[in-house]
Order: C-alpha cells, then sequence, then structure tokens
C-alpha cells in the first residue's frame, strides 16, 4: 500500500514537473525569443486574455461553463447509450456461437466505417440539433465497447466455463457470476477506447452546426482567425477528457479492487 502511494506520488510530481517544463518552453519561445511568431502560435497572456473574456464575457453564443457543460452533456449521453448496448451485445456475441454468426456479419460491414462518415446521414435523419452529434458519438463509442467486450468472454478460461457448466450455472446467473466478473479488465479496456472515440467524434460533430459546445468555440475561433481561443477550446478538451478518464480509473477501481495500484487513473 505504501509503496503504491510513492508511486502515484512520484508518477503526479514527474506530472506536474513536464507541465512546468512544456509552459516554460512555451513562454521563452514566444514571449522571450520570438522564435515562434505569435501570429501563428499565440502567446501564453493572450491565451490567459482569451480565457478571460470568454468567461467573463461569454463567446460563441455562450461562457466557457455552459461550452463545457453542453459537451460534456452529449458525450455522457453518447457514451451512456453505447456502452448500454454494446457491452452486453459483445457479451453474447462472446458467450452464443449462434448470436456471433447471426449478428458478426453486420457488425464487420459497420465496424470499417469511420464515425465521422455518419454525420451527413445523422443531420438529414436528425438535423442539426444535438439528437444528431449523440448519434455519432454513439456510433464511434459503440465498437469498441463490442469488440472489447466480445474478447473478454472469449479470454474467460475454458475450465471456468466448464465448471459453470457442471454446477448448473446458467441464465442470469452465468452472465452475472461467471461472464462479467471475467471480462471487466477487457470491458474496462473497451471503456477507456469507447470514451476517447466520443471526445475525438464530439468536436468534429460541433465543428457543424453547433450553436453550444467546446466544437462550436474551436469553429468560431478559426473563422475569426483567433488562435489564443483556438487554444483555450483545445486546453478544455484536454481537461474535461483527462477528468472523465479520471473518473472511469475511479469507476474500475471500485470495480475490480483486487487490481487496484495497477489501474491507470
Amino acid at each position: 500500500m505504501a509503496l503504491n502511494q510513492r508511486n502515484s506520488s512520484r508518477r503526479t510530481v514527474v506530472g506536474l514537473t513536464t507541465v512546468v517544463v512544456a509552459l516554460a518552453l512555451w513562454y521563452l519561445a514566444t514571449s522571450v525569443t520570438g522564435f515562434i511568431n505569435p501570429s501563428r502560435f499565440p502567446r501564453p497572456e493572450e491565451v490567459w486574455g482569451a480565457f478571460s473574456f470568454i468567461q467573463a464575457e461569454g463567446y460563441g453564443n455562450g461562457k466557457l461553463h455552459q461550452h463545457v457543460f453542453h459537451s460534456l452533456q452529449l458525450v455522457a449521453m453518447g457514451f451512456a447509450v453505447a456502452v448500454g448496448i454494446g457491452v452486453p451485445l459483445g457479451l453474447l456475441m462472446g458467450y452464443s456461437r449462434r448470436a456471433e454468426a447471426l449478428i458478426n456479419p453486420a457488425f464487420l460491414l459497420l465496424r470499417p466505417i469511420p464515425p465521422l462518415a455518419w454525420i451527413p446521414l445523422a443531420i438529414v435523419w436528425l438535423g442539426l440539433d444535438d439528437a444528431s452529434k449523440i448519434l455519432v458519438i454513439f456510433v464511434a463509442a459503440f465498437v469498441p465497447s463490442v469488440i472489447n467486450s466480445y474478447t473478454g468472454v472469449r479470454n474467460i478460461d475454458t475450465p471456468v466455463m466448464e465448471a459453470a457448466r457442471m454446477l448448473g450455472v446458467k441464465g442470469w446467473r452465468m452472465v452475472a457470476e461467471v461472464l462479467v466478473p471475467g471480462s471487466l479488465p477487457m470491458i474496462f479496456t473497451g471503456l477507456r477506447l469507447s470514451l476517447q472515440a466520443s471526445w475525438t467524434t464530439l468536436v468534429a460533430a460541433e465543428l457543424i452546426g453547433a450553436v453550444y459546445g467546446l466544437g462550436s468555440i474551436l469553429n468560431q475561433a478559426s473563422q475569426d482567425i483567433y488562435p489564443a481561443m483556438i487554444l483555450v477550446a483545445m486546453v478544455f478538451v484536454g481537461i474535461c477528457g483527462a477528468a472523465t478518464t479520471w473518473l472511469l480509473g475511479q469507476l474500475e477501481n471500485r470495480a475490480m479492487p483486487w487490481r487496484k495500484g495497477r489501474v491507470a487513473a
């Protein structure tokens, strides 16, 4: 326990040192030496000014907290629906050969299609409202959750499955006591990939026809040729992505306490 805490503290210090060094190099390259043209990449004080402006006055139809909350809401809804459908479907395909034979051909046809390719169809079906963006996020998060849940079931040791069948474990007991516990490491790997795909796809989806959201800030700032505001939006996409990944890591630690310390926070 003490060793894990020391390792965690060491990683935190190293991470903070890396951030401080990067900020210092940024300041030296832009504000001190002028090595990087500020018209190409903004100075730290310009980014701080853009952050203060969007906090106080607002930009792109809203203030920063409104954009952040809206993006978080879209990611949460698309991710939740994708996981709620994708994980059970992956478990079913991994456990049942018949279900795999029935579902897998259609899944293999849909799997190679990039999530962004669904944007035009989502707009035709659902317009430019949030529903079309949630659909695209769903598509992006759905595939990793299915694949990793399926792989998790297939990686369960054969003697474990045979022992469960010999003991008469069937139906929901099989799911709750064998399939889910045995697949949890791969399921959470899929959730991490799904969450990352959700954020990547959200920003792309919000570049088109969004009123609020971090993607809409990027779109508006690019049209206004406002590099500092672009960087503000990019930083908060990273912060939101890191925060949600950390929350997922905490859930993973609670779901699998025996692996605590081995799970990336």
